[in-house]
């Protein structure tokens, strides 16, 4: 059998990322080009005159609902010169696809039983489930796990020819609580538990979807077979792109570390995994792939000063620089894939807690009335601290490298992000903004003493047991440097947010498809944390974690379409 390359195979190839392959009863020939248009030629190599069945099938990157097809060509007597018959029907849509005119309406459902060794009471706006270590957990319980392998949502997409070889492409999906019906919210679950002691918290998170109506995506642009693909809205970053590719769980909140907490993908800070008012643009070379982004600043810099005695008299407005940008740079051979990406962000912000009020513990490093620097406010309130929360703001670059081996059966995956943070340039205020619409009643600029470093790294197995049960085994670590100054870290000088340390989670779990549609899962993770990462509030003396880990097995399905 004669291998034979060629260019375009844009009707199945065009659903897929880098590849696929086309075979004819006696000769086959692989194909590694840019995503080509839906009524683009076929180009072959050194095929004699006459007719071809030929069959197209993904052969990398595959997605539910991609079939292979069949249909004739015929063969010219020059060189390269192979073209579909004009009479030959177009490879029939994905019939189980809800597309109309080229717009597709998507979605998923996802929920299951868990139980875990170190929870709290459930939260409605909270979409994660609590499958992670959590700074507040402190009974075992049983609960309805939601979002387990993916999250729970809605979306519509589509892409339009306008032009010869030019389209119209968008995206707009958002996710969903399937325990409540609620959008997904990391911000009010923060907002609900403010002022309240401690131990009655819910179920408290930071993350990129904050309430928004399209709180996963919302973009618009155009692309191009020969010149790739622009677009402009709220788009997942680069990092999140690769993270979902070469992540053995593939994002799952109940078995994912990287999937769960968003730092890895944000290149520092969870908020940061989503960027709004992003273009990002992505092009094809054979088996390299290029992609940029950049984000626009938005939102208020709120009202700052560097003097503990200041009110909102004296503080002086700021204005947002939370711009940001990027880079991947990536590539496939055979069964191998791999991308470097680095990623920039200025102002980016993490709320680690609810606003702590009188009856909190430390309560006066975090109060209900404002505060800046850890200070309070000496005179009347700059904002009212309903329905507010409290940043520490930092300034983040990340530099990361992962990759994967896509076997029959087996496929490994492996990946490392250096990140590095420090104090803002430009110093938010009381009164920015957050993402969502929401604002910040507490701010610090001064979090860390000095340059603070994360280490991540990712690697696990996926088992294909047959072709329709899958196995799949990861682990991840988060190693924190010391940056306290002065570096004195120890169980007699006190621990705090900046002594080094590390979070590793594990996990082991099985998925089975029934249908092309829905799918059974079970399986655990255990995750634990010591050192700064364990300390719960990140201000002096350090108050730690009320449990160091979670042990949590689930147990569910997924509906997709």
């Amino acid at each position: 059998m004669r291998n034979l390359q060629f260019p375009l195979a844009p009707l199945v190839c065009g659903a897929l990322l880098f590849g696929c392959f086309a075979t004819t009863r006696a000769q086959t020939a692989s194909v590694h080009s840019q995503i080509p248009g839906a009524d683009a030629g076929y180009r072959l190599s050194f095929l004699p005159p006459g007719d071809f069945p030929m069959k197209f099938a993904a052969t990398s990157f595959r997605f539910a609902g991609i079939e292979p097809s069949t249909f004739n060509v015929t063969g010219a007597a020059g060189f390269n010169q192979i073209q579909a018959r004009a009479t030959a029907p177009a490879p029939p849509a994905n019939p189980d696809a809800l597309t109309w005119h080229g717009i597709t309406l998507y979605g998923a459902y996802d929920i299951g039983l868990g139980w875990v060794s170190h929870g709290l009471p459930t939260n409605g706006y909270n979409y994660e489930g609590e499958s992670l270590v959590n700074r507040n957990g402190y009974e075992h319980r049983f609960l309805a796990a939601p979002n387990n392998l993916q999250q729970t949502g809605v979306g519509v997409r589509g892409r339009e020819k306008f032009a010869d070889g030019w389209f119209v492409v968008f995206n707009a999906s958002t996710g969903i609580n399937p325990n409540s019906g609620l959008l997904a919210n990391a911000s009010q679950t923060d907002i609900v538990n403010n002022g309240q002691p401690r131990s009655s918290y819910s179920e408290a998170i930071d993350g990129t979807r904050a309430g928004q109506p399209f709180n996963d995506e919302y973009y618009g642009g155009v692309s191009s077979d020969k010149f790739g693909t622009v677009t402009f809205g709220r788009q997942r970053s680069l990092g999140t792109d690769v993270m979902l590719l070469t992540d053995p769980a593939g994002g799952s909140y109940a078995f994912s570390y990287i999937g769960y907490n968003g730092t890895m993908a944000g290149g520092g800070d969870t908020e940061d995994s989503r960027w709004d008012d992003a273009v990002k643009y992505r092009i094809i070379f054979g088996p390299a792939h290029v992609a940029a982004m950049y984000k626009f600043a938005d939102g208020n810099g709120g009202c700052y000063s560097g003097s503990a005695g200041w009110t909102a008299a004296t503080c002086t407005p700021e204005t947002a620089h939370n711009n940001a940008y990027g880079g991947d740079l990536g590539g496939t051979y055979q069964k191998y894939s791999a991308d470097l990406v680095y990623q920039h962000y200025n102002q980016a912000i993490s709320v680690l807690n609810p606003l702590l009020g009188p009856q909190s513990v430390a309560a006066p490093y975090q109060s209900t009335t404002d505060s800046i620097n850890t200070n309070q406010i000496s005179g009347a309130n700059l904002i009212a601290t309903n329905n507010t929360v409290y940043g520490i703001v930092t300034d983040n670059n990340a530099f990361m490298a992962a990759g994967k081996y896509a076997g029959e059966q087996f496929k490994f995956y492996a990946g490392y992000e250096y990140i590095w943070q420090n104090n803002p340039h430009d110093p938010l205020g009381v009164g920015a903004s957050d993402q969502g619409g929401y604002f910040m009643s507490g701010v610090e600029d001064n979090n860390l003493d000095t340059e603070k470093i994360l280490k991540i790294w990712w690697t696990g197995v996926k088992y294909a047991v047959d072709s329709k049960t899958d196995v799949t085994f990861a682990w991840y670590e988060q190693l924190q440097n010391d940056f306290r100054s002065p570096q004195t870290c120890s169980v007699t000088a006190g621990f705090r947010a900046s002594c080094a340390g590390a979070l590793n989670e594990g996990s082991l779990y099985g998925d089975h498809h029934f249908t092309k549609r829905f799918d059974g899962f079970a399986g655990l993770a255990y995750s634990f944390v010591y050192g700064g990462p364990a300390i719960a509030i990140p201000h002096g003396p350090g108050v730690p974690y009320l449990h160091n880990s979670n042990f949590a097995p689930t147990i569910g399905g997924r509906f997709a379409f």
